[in-house]
């Protein structure tokens, strides 16, 4: 059953803030996004001001904030064991001890990476995969400790999500088999990485979770489900996970004793890119075992679900857990690609207790100069009490606020000129994530790759 109106619509363009020629239209309300959430204890704002132009052409942010470089694309890892990785995506921070934040970070090199992550003993899946992840821990002011190889010999490591038990789940987008570009292996799993010693966990695929492009994942921590998003550009667009462990919440190591897959049918809905209408619920969501996991001959978007089928949506990237919910992204959809209709980002919420999916959030189109087609990727709660979204289309590159009531603002822009002068181009950000204690906003610079911590008057 499908209800409107439930949510009042908003409209705001982010205009005259110093975001350089930046506006990005946005439909929605997020009261009940963040409801039971440490975050909905804080009050939503309207931003932190006007951005400032960083002299060092790198990351502009608002007056107040202040940035220090962590690591950069071709730097000496602090271990020996070579360059840091191209290509910085997915990131999770995790609390250590002493006042200590262990980050792990995604490298989402294809067979042409630039920098590979480097081989190493006990930490390879298959050597002639470039990706995987290496892992940083800083002391309580932010200064690298420790720089490492956490897994390697993966491949397109895009993003991935942290389990309640402490651990990174790191996501291949890729389908590739054995003898494609080079490789040894299969690719397309989940791969769990221990942030503190990767040793631990190794380099073993979790199959029973899938073979397909994985981009995200979240943890439900009450029941240990494990929900997962594909990001599929072409149709047959993604789906939309869940794996059903046979050990829910065991710990590390526990997703590999096997589960249950299965994909997501909203009765009705063939396509998610139809619904427009902020509010729009649907009772009743049903879950479909998935036929082959493995797709062991047809990719699994493409497998047969039954008469009923079952339902896509083009670009499904982010993941997280707020609440008692799960929400994810589906970046944009394109009816000219074979989307049932034009999005620029949708934020979706599945409420487990009532099997209830919700669509609360809706891009507008964008209007930065003469470069149609922004679009949110990575997302994360923040300490402000709403959303830290990164962008990823043409133009100019932004890290965006939004607030619980449902107002966008930009929170900083990326300087880096990948391009040329004549025709200038700046890289997406990609893996913001917070320290445990909520005073530090870590995020990526994709090309070149660049990890920052951000820190300034959060809970201004």
């Amino acid at each position: 059953m499908t209800k409107t109106g439930r949510f009042s619509t908003r409209r705001q363009m982010l205009a005259g803030t110093g975001a350089l020629g930046v506006g990005i239209a946005f439909s929605g309300a997020l009261s009940e996004l963040f409801a039971g959430t440490a975050a909905a204890r804080t009050l939503g704002h309207d931003g932190y001001g006007p951005l400032v132009s960083d002299p060092k052409g790198l990351l502009d942010l608002p007056e107040g904030f202040s940035y220090r470089v962590l690591s950069r694309e071709g730097d000496p890892l602090r271990s020996g064991e070579g360059e840091v990785p191209s290509n910085h995506d997915g990131m999770s921070a995790f609390a250590g001890r002493g006042g200590r934040v262990h980050l792990v970070r995604n490298h989402e090199n294809r067979a042409d990476g630039k920098v590979p992550v480097p081989v190493i003993e006990g930490l390879t899946y298959d050597p002639a995969g470039k990706g995987g992840c290496t892992a940083l821990t800083l002391d309580s002011r932010n200064r690298v400790l420790s720089e490492r190889v956490a897994i390697a010999g993966t491949a397109v490591n895009c993003a991935g999500g942290p389990t309640p038990w402490g651990t990174w789940l790191t996501c291949e987008e890729t389908e590739d088999r054995a003898g494609t570009a080079g490789y040894a292996k299969d690719h397309g799993f989940i791969f769990e990485v221990d942030p503190v010693d990767p040793r631990r966990t190794g380099a073993v695929p979790l199959t029973a979770m899938g073979r397909f492009q994985h981009e995200a994942i979240a943890v439900d921590p009450h029941r240990g489900v494990v929900y997962e998003t594909e990001d599929a550009f072409q149709k047959p667009f993604g789906l939309f996970y869940r794996f059903l462990p046979d050990r829910p919440l065991g710990g590390r190591g526990s997703l590999r004793a096997g589960g249950r897959l299965q994909a997501m049918r909203v009765p009705g809905v063939p396509d998610l890119s139809s619904i427009q209408d902020i509010g729009a619920e649907f009772d009743r969501v049903e879950w479909v075992d998935v036929p082959d996991p493995q797709a062991a001959r047809t990719p699994i978007r493409l497998q047969d679900f039954g008469p009923k089928g079952i339902t896509h949506a083009q670009k499904l990237e982010g993941c997280y857990w707020g609440g008692r919910s799960v929400y994810f992204v589906s970046s944009f959809a394109r009816s000219a690609e074979g989307s049932a209709a034009d999005h620029f980002g949708q934020v979706w919420r599945y409420d487990p207790d009532r099997r209830r999916l919700t669509l609360v959030i809706v891009f507008g189109p964008d209007t930065d100069i003469q470069k149609p087609g922004e679009s949110p990727d990575n997302i994360c709660l923040a300490p402000s009490g709403g959303l830290m979204v990164c962008e990823d289309g043409e133009g100019a590159q932004h890290v965006y606020g939004v607030t619980r009531r449902g107002e966008v603002y930009a929170m900083a822009r990326n300087r880096q000129n990948i391009g040329t002068p004549e025709e200038p181009e700046w890289g997406e950000f990609a893996g913001v994530t917070f320290s445990p204690d909520g005073d530090t906003m870590y995020v990526n610079c994709y090309r070149p790759g660049t990890t920052l911590a951000v820190t300034g008057p959060w809970r201004r």
